[in-house]
């Protein structure tokens, strides 16, 4: 189908609007233009076998036989109509048009009902009833030609002089269609728009990535493979990851899957598959997480763009329980992230659905996600979203991550990343990782849509697939050239050591008026003894100060002692008067604890080190210097795992000279005063 053609067609659904303006707010239109066109294009799609559909329920209605197996063998579709009537008829009718349509939509089979429901059919069937626009709204659609195929004068599939079927609307080109209209209603509600439409451009990239390094194994004739996405939305990357495999080898075969929590992106993805001809039933309703849809299901590919920074705390109890009971058998056995961030548990949820790797290896799945910088980095050693990192890293899961410019999608301008997963590397890139950052890559549009300003040309979305596919194969040779956009490190490039940095206690001790007051604050003092009393025995130390502490104990035994206050014994109280007389000091006397340095909380510090390094060494090198006395303590150590993007394309630019910003400022003062001087005149 040629780009007008399929813009007429889209043109014809959306004229709707014209009648719907006044009634509908312009964000609601969809919500009838949308199942209109699915209920149209179902018809069109059933028109040839609906005679012999007719005979079949007359033929077995009644009987004790599983009918609608029947049935849908009759339609030679997945879903069928019993129902006499058609749009045209109903919308003849006026006055009847809402109870018509409603038994219309009655007569569908299971499958095609409940996705006619999801878009709340039926609610806006009797709505536009009461504004007198149905039997109108319906007899436009009645004129929408959808027909996948020509029929000749006998109700018959015409064929051209091959024999072949004359196509009308194709699967294919009614994918375009569609897609045309979800665009278009995505337009109208720009605070959703992100949640309906992921930009065309990005899940042509996302999908190059996701399979240009099976291009070999995609030609082979006859192949079949399998695309699941989660977090479907209205499904544009399933039906662009079928596309490129169909144009990589139009003898393939593609089953797409996948899953959706919105009912009407849900709808809208389901309407997609029937009118391509996929099998419906492969997209699941409800949250991936707590009722997974694909339980126990393994797929070649998978795919996804989760709503980022999306906390699951709905759906907290059923993980955790999956978490605490499974472990590793379950999908979240390698760490649950931070509540008010759920998109490492996706990430979890895909790696789960890859195909094991045979002995002779063949098998495994590949998997692209989008997520923002936020699972790059985000969480301590040991926390759950490091974890989680050195899970999939030490797994050697880790391929590659591609940096995306910011201003990419319609419902936020942050800047993005591609992780791309696969359990079957090639030997080139095992245990390596590729960065790419192609923030760079992007054109102006020429008017936003939300928050979506920039895009990618084709030219570019090919050069960052040729980058990233020729990274997947640099050998170890150090000097090999790389693409200073490019970097590849080795797996253990992402670990460190979180390391506990410890100097020693340094203490002087002296009696203050301060320290008279805090006697009376302290609870331990209160319990061990009179405080009145203890007060009255410190006071003729006022202003005295020692270097040690067995002096300062001294001192201060000897004046309990003469005032007749006890010495209480145990540690508490010993504790409670080093607080109270212990004042901080660099040349203070060092506290020990079972006769080692007692460290001391104020000057504690903490170092990442990577993996590969000693961390003896790296004291050494890096704090002894400057702080002689530290020492390390190993008990506190932990592991963790990033992936600090920036950092490894940072480059630095030095600041401008003074002199060329001295001169900028003059420049811009001699403009001033000119206007200044214009607006005197």
């Amino acid at each position: 189908m040629n780009s007008s053609k399929h813009t007429e067609l889209a043109n014809h659904a959306w004229s709707v609007a014209d009648l719907l303006r006044g009634d509908y707010k312009q964000s609601d239109y969809g919500k009838v233009i949308l199942p209109f066109t699915v209920l149209r294009r179902l018809e069109c799609v059933l028109e040839p076998t609906r005679d012999k559909v007719l005979e079949t329920n007359e033929k077995f209605g009644g009987q004790d036989v599983d009918v609608a197996r029947f049935l849908r063998r009759a339609s030679g579709h997945s879903f069928y109509n019993t129902s006499r009537y058609t749009l045209k008829s109903i919308a003849n009718d006026s006055n009847q048009a809402a109870k018509h349509l409603l038994a219309y939509i009655g007569a569908f089979s299971e499958n095609a009902q409940e996705v006619l429901h999801r878009y709340e059919f039926p609610q806006q069937i009797r709505r536009l009833d009461a504004a007198n626009l149905l039997y109108r709204v319906v007899g436009r659609f009645a004129d929408l030609d959808l027909r996948p195929v020509e029929l000749d004068e006998h109700g018959e599939v015409a064929t051209d002089d091959r024999g072949q079927p004359k196509v009308v609307v194709s699967n294919h080109q009614m994918g375009y269609v569609f897609e045309e209209l979800i665009r278009r209603f995505a337009e109208q509600s720009n605070e959703t728009a992100g949640e309906h439409f992921t930009p065309r451009e990005v899940i042509e990239l996302m999908v190059n990535l996701l399979v240009a390094p099976d291009d070999d194994a995609l030609s082979i004739p006859g192949v079949v493979r399998t695309v699941m996405d989660p977090a479907c939305g209205t499904g544009g990357m399933l039906s662009a990851a079928e596309e490129h495999i169909t144009k990589l080898n139009p003898s393939s075969t593609v089953e797409v899957f996948g899953q959706e929590l919105n009912p009407e992106s849900w709808a809208i993805c389901r309407s997609d598959m029937m009118i391509k001809g996929q099998d419906p039933e492969n997209i699941k309703f409800g949250n991936s997480f707590s009722d997974d849809g694909h339980r126990g299901e393994r797929f070649d590919y998978l795919l996804a763009n989760p709503p980022f920074g999306v906390e699951w705390k709905k759906v907290k109890d059923e993980i955790e329980k999956e978490y605490e009971t499974l472990g590793d058998d379950g999908r979240f056995g390698a760490g649950l992230p931070r509540i008010n961030d759920g998109s490492l548990l996706f990430l979890q949820h895909m790696i789960s659905k890859m195909k094991p790797v045979t002995a002779d290896g063949k098998g495994g799945s590949r998997v692209a996600i989008v997520f923002n910088g936020s699972p790059l980095f985000t969480g301590a050693a040991e926390s759950g979203e490091s974890r989680i990192r050195q899970w999939i890293i030490k797994n050697d899961w880790l391929e590659g991550i591609v940096a995306l410019p910011d201003q990419l999608f319609y419902n936020t301008g942050i800047s993005t990343y591609f992780w791309i997963l696969t359990n079957r590397k090639s030997p080139d890139h095992a245990g390596k990782v590729v960065l790419l950052d192609a923030r760079d890559y992007f054109a102006k549009m020429r008017k936003s849509l939300g928050d979506k300003r920039k895009y990618l040309t084709s030219e570019q979305i090919g050069e960052i697939t040729r980058l990233y596919t020729e990274a997947l194969h640099v050998a170890d040779d150090p000097e090999h050239p790389l693409h200073q956009k490019v970097k590849v490190f080795a797996d253990e490039d992402f670990g460190y050591r979180r390391i506990t940095v410890e100097r020693p206690l340094k203490l002087r001790f002296e009696v203050t008026e301060e320290t008279l007051t805090q006697v009376r604050e302290s609870k331990p003092l209160q319990k061990a003894l009179d405080v009145d009393a203890f007060e009255t025995a410190l006071k003729p130390l006022m202003g005295r100060s020692w270097q040690t502490k067995r002096a300062a104990w001294d001192a201060v035994r000897s004046a309990m002692a003469e005032a007749g206050v006890l010495w209480p014994t145990g540690a508490p109280f010993q504790k409670a008067l080093r607080e109270l007389l212990g004042v901080r000091n660099p040349e203070g006397e060092v506290q020990l604890v079972k006769g080692e340095p007692e460290p001391d909380t104020d000057l504690r510090d903490y170092e990442n080190v990577p993996l590969r390094e000693d961390v003896e060494e790296y004291l050494g090198r890096e704090v002894l210097p400057h702080v002689p006395d530290a020492w390390i303590d190993h008990t506190k150590t932990k592991i963790g795992y990033e992936i600090p993007f920036t950092r490894h394309f940072y480059v630095y630019k030095p600041p401008r000279a003074l002199a060329e910003i001295d001169t900028e400022l003059k420049a811009l003062e001699a403009e001033i005063q000119a206007l200044l001087g214009e607006v005197t005149e």
